[in-house]
C-alpha cells in the first residue's frame, strides 16, 4: 500500500449555514423540531429564514466541519463536495479553502442554488436546524475522483448525503476505491432520521464489513440498534465493527476497538453557547488521535476537548487555537 497524501477524505453537504439567536417560544410558534434537523423545500426555507432575526452565515455540512477541525489541528485533509454556481457557492468553497483543505469539485451550473442550513439557537445553547439541500443533493458519481479517495488514509462519509440518490451512489463507489486501496472508510450516522429512512442500508454495510469506524450519538445507537438501554445497543453493535465511537452528550462518550473500552467525561464547560458542530468536532478529534496513532481513551479526550471549543461560540468551525490546545493537553 503507498503512502497516503491525506489524513481524510471526506464526501458530505456542502452547506452554508445561517445562524441566529431566538427564544424558546419561537421554535414552537414555527413548529419547529426542536434539537434536531429537519429537511426543508423551498418555500419553507424561504418562511423560516424571513422569521429569523440577524443572523450569522458561515460554511458548514457536517463532514466539512469535521474536516476544518482536523485541517487546524495539522492534518491533510481533502473535501468532496457539490456546490452551485452561485455566491453562496463561492463562499462555501473560499471558507473551506481557507483554512486549508483541499477542494477541487466542479460547481454545478444552474438550479437549484447551493445548500443552506436555517439554525435557531435558543438560550441554552440548543440548535434547531432545518434544511434545505439544494445542489448538494446532486453530487454525480462521476465527479467523484477515485484517486484522491485513493489517497486518503481513511474515507469520511457523512449520513447526512445518503439520503439523495446521487450521492448515495458516489459514496458507494468511493467506500469500493477506498477498499480497493487498502483504506479505511469511516462512516458518521448523522441523525436518528436518516436511520430510520436507510437503517438497513447501514446495517448491510455494517453487515459486510464495509465500515471500519463507526460514529454514533446514544439516540442513533438506539435507532440503529433497537436497543432502547445503551449498554444493550453498545453489546448489540460493538461485535460487528473493528472501532465504536458512541457520544452522550454531557454523559461523555465511548469506544470500543477489538474488544478494548474506554470512558471519557465531557470535558467541563461554563456556559453552552452553541451546540451546532460539537459532534463534528468530535469526530475531528477523535480522528485526529486515531491518525496520529494514540491510544482509545486519548483519542475520545481529544474529540472531548474539540467538542468542548466549538460548543463555547456560535458557528461550527474552530476559533481557538485547536492546535495548541492539544500540544498544552495531550504532548
Amino acid at each position: 500500500m503507498t503512502e497516503a497524501r491525506y489524513d481524510v477524505v471526506a464526501i458530505g453537504n456542502a452547506i452554508v449555514d445561517v445562524m441566529s439567536p431566538c427564544e424558546n417560544e419561537l421554535i414552537e410558534e414555527l413548529d419547529l423540531v426542536r434539537g434536531g434537523m429537519t429537511l426543508v423545500d423551498t418555500d419553507r426555507a424561504k418562511e423560516l429564514y424571513a422569521a429569523m432575526g440577524p443572523a450569522q452565515e458561515i460554511s458548514g455540512g457536517s463532514a466539512a466541519n469535521t474536516l476544518a477541525g482536523l485541517s487546524a489541528l495539522g492534518a491533510q485533509c481533502a473535501f468532496i463536495g457539490q456546490v452551485a454556481d452561485d455566491q453562496l457557492g463561492e463562499v462555501f468553497a473560499h471558507d473551506i479553502r481557507a483554512v486549508g483543505v483541499d477542494f477541487d469539485t466542479p460547481a454545478r451550473p444552474g438550479e437549484p442554488p447551493t445548500a443552506r442550513c436555517l439554525i435557531f439557537v435558543t438560550p441554552d445553547g440548543q440548535r434547531t436546524m432545518n434544511t434545505y439541500l439544494g445542489a448538494t443533493q446532486y453530487l454525480p458519481a462521476d465527479a467523484l475522483d477515485e484517486e484522491v479517495v485513493a489517497d486518503g488514509r481513511i474515507l469520511y462519509l457523512e449520513g447526512y448525503l445518503w439520503d439523495p440518490e446521487e450521492p448515495r451512489a458516489a459514496m458507494r463507489r468511493a467506500i469500493e476505491a477506498a477498499r480497493g486501496a487498502g483504506r479505511k472508510v469511516a462512516f458518521t450516522l448523522s441523525d436518528a432520521f436518516v436511520i430510520e429512512r436507510h437503517g438497513d442500508d447501514f446495517r448491510r454495510l455494517i453487515e459486510e464489513g464495509l465500515i471500519d469506524i463507526l460514529f454514533a450519538n446514544h439516540v442513533e445507537l438506539a435507532a440503529l440498534t433497537g436497543e432502547e438501554d445503551f449498554e444493550a445497543g453498545i453489546a448489540a453493535l460493538a461485535p460487528q465493527l473493528p472501532v465504536l465511537i458512541v457520544t452522550r452528550s454531557e454523559k461523555g462518550a465511548v469506544a470500543l476497538a477489538g474488544g478494548e473500552r474506554a470512558d471519557v467525561s465531557a470535558e467541563p464547560i461554563e456556559h453552552v453557547v452553541d451546540t451546532t458542530g460539537a459532534g463534528d468536532l468530535f469526530a475531528a478529534g477523535f480522528l485526529f488521535g486515531f491518525v496520529r496513532g494514540r491510544d482509545l481513551e486519548t483519542c475520545l479526550s481529544m474529540g472531548a476537548l474539540a467538542a468542548r471549543e466549538i460548543i463555547s461560540h456560535y458557528g461550527a468551525r474552530p476559533v481557538a487555537d485547536l492546535r495548541q490546545m492539544f500540544e498544552h493537553r495531550f504532548g
